[in-house]
């Protein structure tokens, strides 16, 4: 083999590493950003579901205009996409969810 030949190979070599890299480095960006909004959208039903809550008549298993009681059903503490908590005072619920996906610095 010429040394153009070599050359060439060690150039394809390089270039193909490089593609590769880029590669995993797009998947793992897009799979964060995927598990991002799919917490997102699971927070926003447990939301939902506290809004139910608080509309519905203590008679009928709600809250009676209050969150008092609202617990995350235990299907949906823990989906695909994350764990989910709710700290619940009377008139406010806080609903945090944390994604199975993080990104380097375990966020």
């Amino acid at each position: 083999m010429g040394q153009q030949q070599l050359l060439l190979i060690v150039l394809g070599v390089i270039i193909v590493g490089i593609a590769i890299v880029v590669g995993i480095n797009l998947f793992s960006a897009s799979s964060l950003e995927a598990n991002r909004d799919g917490v997102v959208a699971d927070n926003m039903n447990l939301a939902a579901l506290a809004q139910q809550f608080y509309k519905k008549p203590t008679e009928l298993g709600g809250g009676n205009n209050t969150f008092t009681g609202f617990t995350i059903p235990t299907n949906l503490a823990s989906t695909a996409n994350g764990a989910y908590t709710a700290v619940v005072a009377a008139q406010s619920v806080v609903i945090t969810g944390k994604g199975v996906v993080q990104n380097s610095a375990g966020k």
